[in-house]
C-alpha cells in the first residue's frame, strides 16, 4: 500500500497561523546570527543533495557489522563532502547536522573532536609540525583512550604505565592488570590507527601522574595491530552501536621519547621531569569538550521537543467535555506541563552554554599571559554545567518520549536513539556527580574566602556573608533569581556548618565530606541552575535592545517559565531559608499554569524556529508535516519480515509445535 503524503495536516495548520513572532528571527537567535543562519543552511543543503549520506532503511535491520561498515562509509562519505566544499567537520558539527546524519555514531567523531584538539593543545612546536598535518588529512585516525575498565573519572588511579628506558630512549607502556585495559573508547575497536593515551608516568622508579602519549596501534598499511598490542570492541551497548567503542591492552610496548606530549611538562634523554609551570594547565581539552557537551545535550533535547510538541498538536485523544470532539493533547495542562517546562530549559541551556564559550575564551586567552586565577572558576562551571546539561537532556529526553504514548516507543519516532545517544553523555567525561562534588569542593572554599574578607569571582559572589541587598521585586525576574541565589547560599553555609560540626566531633575531614556528600551534590546542583538563571536573564534583557517585541516576549515567557519552575522546585529551600513565603509561592504556582496555556498557543511556532529539518529529526512523528499515521504505517513496511507473508519461524518452531502431541 503506498500513502501520499499531503503538504501540511490541517493541525499544524492552524498551530502555524496562530504564530505571534518572527520564526525567522529566532531562528537567527539560536545560530548566533544570520551569517551562522546562513551558513548552517547552505551545509545542510550541500548535505541533503548527496543520496550517499541517507539510508533507504533503518540500519536497526542490519547485522552488527553491517552497520558499523555502513556508518563508516557515511562517515567518510561526510569527510570527503564537506572537503570538497570547503566546510570542515566541525561546522558540520557545531549545527548539529553532522552528528544526525549518522544516527549511531560517528567512528570519526573523536578524531575530529578530541584527538584533534590534544594534538593542537598539548603539542609542543615540534609534535605540532609532525602530527596535525597528518591527522588533518586523516594520514592518520586517531582516538583518545583514558577511561580503564577500572577507573574513570579518577584520572590518579588510572593503571596503565609508562616507564622511561632512559638507555633506549623510549618509554614502555604496559597494562599490569585486567583493570588497567583501556575500555570505552569509540572508534578504539576497529576504525582508529593512533590513540592519545592517558598513562601514570615511571622516571627512575617514581610515578610523577597521569601523562598523555601519541601510540601508535595499527601499521598504516596493513591496518593490522602492531605487537605488544591488544585491541578490539567491547560489544553491544545501550545505544551508539554503529561506533566501535573499544578496549586496548598493552604489553610492554615500546614508543619513542618524543610521543610524550611536551607543550607544559617534559621529560629530558636522560630521564630528569621538567614541572609545568602549572598543574592545571593541561585543563584546556577537558574544558572545551565539556562546552562542547553542553551544546550537544541542548541540540539532541530541542530535537525530542520538536518531535514531542508537534505529535502533540496532531493526537487527538479522550475527551476534555463528554460528547465534544477528541482534543489535541497539546490542550491538556498536564500535557504542557510535561513539556514546556523542558522547551524553556533548551532555551536556557543554549544561552548558558554561550556563555561559558566565553568564559572558556578569556580564560585560554589569559592562560597565555600566565594568568591562572579564572582556571577554577572555569572547570568548576563548565563540571557543573556539563552535569546539568546532560542530566536536563535525558530526562527531558525520556519525558518526551512517554508524552508520545506508545508510538515514542517505536524506533522509527527516533526518540529512543535520540536517549540513548545522551544517556551515554551522563558518565563519560566526567561522571556527573563526582563532577558536582568538585563543583561542591568550589563552593565551600569560596564560601570561606568570603567568611575571612576575600573577594570572590563573579559566579560565586552572591555567596558573600553580607550579599548586595536587592532592590528588584520578589515576584520580578531579578527578584526571583536573587530569591534563588539566598536559597544556595543557605544551602552551602549549611553544608560548610555540617562540615565543620563533624570535624569537631572527631570526624576526619575526608569522612565529615563524604558524610555531607548528598547534601553538597545537592548545592553543587542548585548552584549551577542559579547560574542559568542568571544568564537566561540576562541574555533575554540584553537582546530586548536589539529584537522585536514578538520575539523578545516569547524569550521572556521562557525565561520566565524556566525560573517559575526552579523556584517551585526548590520550595522546601526557599521556605525553609526565608527567601518567600507561602503566599508568593502560590502566586507562583498559579502564573505557571497561566504561563503554560500561554506558550502552549506558541509551541509549534517555536520548535519551527529551531529549525532542524526532517531529513536531519528522523521521526514519524515529529515531521513538519503532520502526517503521522501515514508515516508510521508506512515505515513499518520496510520490516524485512514483511516480505513475505509466512516466515521460516513457522515452519521450523510453530508449526511442529502445533502437530505436537503435548
Amino acid at each position: 500500500m503506498s500513502v501520499v503524503v499531503p503538504e501540511c495536516c490541517d493541525d499544524l495548520k492552524r498551530e502555524r497561523g496562530r504564530c505571534l513572532f518572527n520564526k525567522e528571527e529566532l531562528t537567527n537567535i539560536l545560530d548566533g546570527g544570520p551569517k551562522l543562519t546562513e551558513k548552517r543552511r547552505r551545509i545542510e543543503k550541500m548535505l541533503i543533495n548527496t543520496p550517499e549520506l541517507f539510508d533507504d532503511v533503518s540500519p536497526d535491520y542490519l547485522s552488527h557489522e553491517d552497520r558499523y561498515s555502513n556508518e563508516l562509509r557515511k562517515a567518510t562519505q561526510l569527510m570527503t563532502t564537506l572537503e570538497k566544499n570547503g566546510f570542515t567537520y566541525n561546522d558540520a558539527v557545531t549545527t548539529g547536522t553532522g552528528l544526525w546524519l549518522l544516527m549511531d555514531g560517528n567512528p570519526l567523531s573523536l578524531h575530529i573532536s578530541m584527538f584533534l584538539d590534544t594534538i593542537k593543545g598539548q603539542s609542543n612546536p615540534q609534535q605540532l609540525q609532525e602530527w596535525l598535518p597528518l591527522a588533518e588529512k586523516f594520514k592518520i585516525i586517531g582516538t583518545y583512550a583514558q577511561t580503564e575498565l577500572g577507573h574513570g573519572t579518577f584520572v590518579r588511579g588510572l593503571e596503565t604505565t609508562a616507564t622511561y628506558d632512559s638507555t633506549t630512549k623510549e618509554f614502555v607502556l604496559h597494562s599490569p592488570t585486567i583493570t588497567a585495559t583501556k575500555w570505552w573508547p569509540g572508534a578504539l575497536g576497529k576504525t582508529s590507527n593512533h590513540a592519545v593515551v592517558m598513562a601514570q608516568l615511571y622516571l627512575g622508579g617514581k610515578c610523577y601522574g597521569p601523562h598523555i602519549f601519541m601510540v601508535q596501534l595499527r601499521d598504516l598499511e596493513t591496518h593490522r595491530t602492531l605487537p605488544g598490542i591488544v585491541v578490539g570492541e567491547i560489544g553491544p551497548r545501550l545505544g551508539m552501536n554503529s561506533n566501535d567503542n573499544g578496549f586496548l591492552q598493552f604489553n610492554h610496548h615500546r614508543i619513542p621519547l618524543t610521543n610524550m606530549f611536551m607543550k607544559h611538562s617534559q621529560v629530558t634523554e636522560d630521564g630528569k621531569y621538567v614541572k609545568p609551570l602549572h598543574s592545571k594547565l593541561s585543563y584546556g581539552t577537558m574544558v572545551q569538550t565539556r562546552v562542547g557537551i553542553v551544546y550537544h545535550a541542548s541540540r539532541e533535547l530541542s530535537r525530542a521537543l520538536i518531535i514531542a510538541i508537534r505529535y502533540s498538536a496532531v493526537r487527538h485523544q479522550s475527551e476534555m467535555v463528554p460528547g465534544d470532539p477528541e482534543p489535541q493533547i497539546l490542550d491538556y495542562q498536564t500535557q504542557q506541563y510535561k513539556l514546556l517546562p523542558h522547551l524553556a530549559s533548551f532555551f536556557a541551556l543554549r544561552f548558558s552554554a554561550r556563555a561559558l564559550l566565553e568564559v572558556f575564551i578569556g580564560t585560554s586567552a589569559g592562560l597565555g599571559s600566565g594568568k591562572m586565577n579564572m582556571l577554577p572558576e572555569l572547570h568548576a562551571l563548565s563540571s557543573g554545567l556539563k552535569a546539568v546539561a546532560t542530566n536536563d537532556a535525558v530526562k527531558g529526553t525520556d519525558i518526551c518520549r512517554l508524552a508520545c504514548g506508545g508510538h515514542g516507543y517505536l524506533s522509527s519516532s527516533n526518540l529512543p536513539r535520540i536517549y540513548t545517544a545522551i544517556a551515554a553523555g551522563i558518565t563519560y567525561e566526567g561522571e556527573n556527580t563526582v563532577l558536582f562534588l568538585q563543583v561542591a569542593r568550589y563552593l565551600i572554599k569560596s564560601f570561606r574566602a568570603s567568611s575571612q574578607g576575600q573577594t570572590l569571582p563573579f559566579s560565586v559572589s552572591y555567596l558573600r556573608v553580607q550579599p548586595p541587598s536587592s532592590h528588584a521585586p520578589l515576584m520580578s525576574d531579578r527578584g526571583l533569581v536573587d530569591a534563588l541565589g539566598a536559597g544556595v547560599r543557605w544551602m552551602v553555609g549549611e553544608a560548610e556548618r555540617r562540615l565543620q560540626q563533624l570535624v569537631d566531633s572527631g570526624h576526619s575531614p575526608h569522612a565529615a565530606w563524604n558524610a555531607c556528600s548528598v547534601h553538597l551534590v545537592q548545592c553543587a546542583d542548585a548552584h549551577t541552575r542559579y547560574y542559568i538563571c542568571e544568564q537566561f536573564v540576562d541574555a533575554v534583557s540584553k537582546l530586548g535592545e536589539t529584537v522585536s517585541s514578538g520575539v523578545h516576549e516569547v524569550l521572556r515567557q521562557l525565561c520566565r517559565l524556566y525560573i517559575l519552575h526552579r523556584v517551585i522546585q526548590t520550595a522546601g529551600i526557599l521556605l525553609r531559608c526565608g527567601a518567600v513565603d507561602g503566599k508568593a509561592l502560590t502566586s507562583i504556582e498559579e502564573e505557571e499554569c497561566h504561563l503554560l496555556a500561554t506558550l502552549r498557543i506558541q509551541a509549534v511556532s517555536i520548535v519551527d524556529a529551531i529549525d532542524i529539518k526532517d531529513v536531519f529529526l528522523k521521526s514519524t512523528l515529529g515531521a513538519w508535516d503532520g502526517n503521522v499515521y501515514q508515516r508510521i504505517y508506512e515505515e513499518a513496511q520496510k520490516s524485512p519480515l514483511n516480505k513475505s507473508d509466512v516466515t521460516q519461524g513457522y515452519y521450523q518452531y510453530l508449526r511442529p509445535l502445533m502437530k505436537a502431541n503435548l
